[in-house]
Order: structure tokens, then sequence, then C-alpha cells
């Protein structure tokens, strides 16, 4: 598989460990500093693209993928108020996109235990609920891509909440979320359901960003010749 790389910092480079591993290449390798000398010709080399790049590039990368027809994997975050946008124009163009915030297969299991004790959590209203993020200090968005899809899967459950917000909170209807910066810490989201009597905790805590590559190989693979759109559910199964 030939692989371009749009987004070369810390997961492009796992990523890129893993690919020539397992026998893949790099046909192109953007980075801040060459994002606008790389062409289009460059592009369509590749079989597919993985996209792990800054907010403010990521949707002129998927959009110049789609165009050429290239199908993209995409885990940038911080650009999701435009994915509607992005989901349109991929159907009209007939592209192929895989977005996820995460793509360890341990977060996605972690994210339909959390949907499920939602909605059980429905019929229980002396639990609050609480989002707590924890990531390296160069993470530049906060709260994190995963943090925010886990708060989306509680509010769609839990009549009680309406929306969530990036500090503590008073407010009877917002979810709480915390987000916390810390040294050498690859990624650890924890939710806490506390009543007067006990609390309930879901905390998932990745060990490196192999998990995270992984995936993401994982999914490139899967998508060489895909059109349409596509998230972990599609590629795990369940």
């Amino acid at each position: 598989m030939k692989i371009a790389m749009l987004g070369y910092g810390k997961m492009g480079k796992a990523i890129e460990k893993l690919a020539n591993e397992q026998g893949h290449s790099y046909v192109l390798k953007v980075t801040s500093q060459n994002m606008a000398e790389y062409t289009d010709a460059d592009l369509k080399k590749a079989d597919v693209a993985i996209e792990f790049s800054q907010p403010a590039a990521a949707v002129k990368n998927i959009r110049r993928c789609i165009d050429l027809q290239i199908p993209v994997v995409s885990g940038t975050t911080g650009w999701l108020e435009q994915y509607d946008e992005i989901v349109d124009y991929c159907q009209i163009k007939k592209g192929g996109l895989f977005y996820a915030s995460n793509f360890s297969i341990g977060v996605y299991l972690f994210g339909l235990i959390n949907t499920k004790l939602a909605e059980l959590m429905n019929h229980q209203p002396a639990y609050e609920v609480a989002i707590t993020e924890i990531h390296h200090t160069q993470k530049k968005d906060a709260p994190s891509g995963t943090a925010i899809t886990l708060a989306q899967q509680i509010l769609g459950n839990l009549d009680r909440k309406k929306s969530w917000k990036n500090s503590a909170t008073e407010t009877a209807n917002m979810l709480p979320i915390i987000s916390e910066r810390a040294d050498q810490v690859p990624g650890t989201h924890r939710i806490d359901w506390s009543a007067a009597e006990d609390t309930i905790r879901l905390e998932h805590i990745a060990h490196s960003r192999q998990g995270f590559a992984k995936g993401a190989l994982t999914a490139a693979e899967w998508m060489v010749g895909k059109t349409g759109i596509y998230g972990m559910e599609d590629l795990v199964g369940i």
C-alpha cells in the first residue's frame, strides 16, 4: 500500500514505523514546512491518504484528497464544526472519507459501554456525570475530540443534560468536560457518575500511541478503493 501522510508529527511517525514493519511505503510526507510545496501529482501516487495534521489544515487536506479521488483517513480533531459540510462534499464528489476522533479499538469499545451506561442512567437522576480528559502538553485542542465524542454519546441518551461545557459547571443541564495537560500522557479519558452514596467510574488509559497508530493503519488498508463515509463502527463491525 502506498501512503500519503498529511501531517508528520508524533502520530505520523508512529504510523510510519508500523507501516514500514508491515511492508507499506510512504510516497508523500507533508509537514508544516512543506505544505505549500506538494502537488496534486505527488498526492495521486498514493493509494490512500492518512491525515493527522492541524485543525486549520484538515478541511483543505480532506477536500484535496476528495477532489483527486484519493480515499482519506482523518484523525485530526478541532474542525468538526465543518464535518457536515465535508460529508456533503464527499458524497457529491463520490469520494472516500474515514473519520474517527480516536482510532484505538479499546476507545471504540469504551464508547459503546459509555453509551449503554448513559442509557441506564437516564432512569437514575441521583447520579451526576462529568468527563475528565488528560493529554500531553503538545496537544493543541481542548477538549479532546474523543472527550467530545464521549459527551455526545451521553447527551444522546441522558435527557437531563442538554450540552457540554469545557470546565466545571453548576448548571444542572450542562455536562462538564475537564481538560488537563501533563508531560508524556498519550491519552486518558475518565467518566464519573457520582451520587451521595457512591461513584461509578469508567476509564480508558492509553499506554502509548501504538493502539492509535495500529487502528489508523488498519483503517487505511480497509479504505483502499472505497468511496463513501465511514467510521470506527464500520471497521470494527459492532
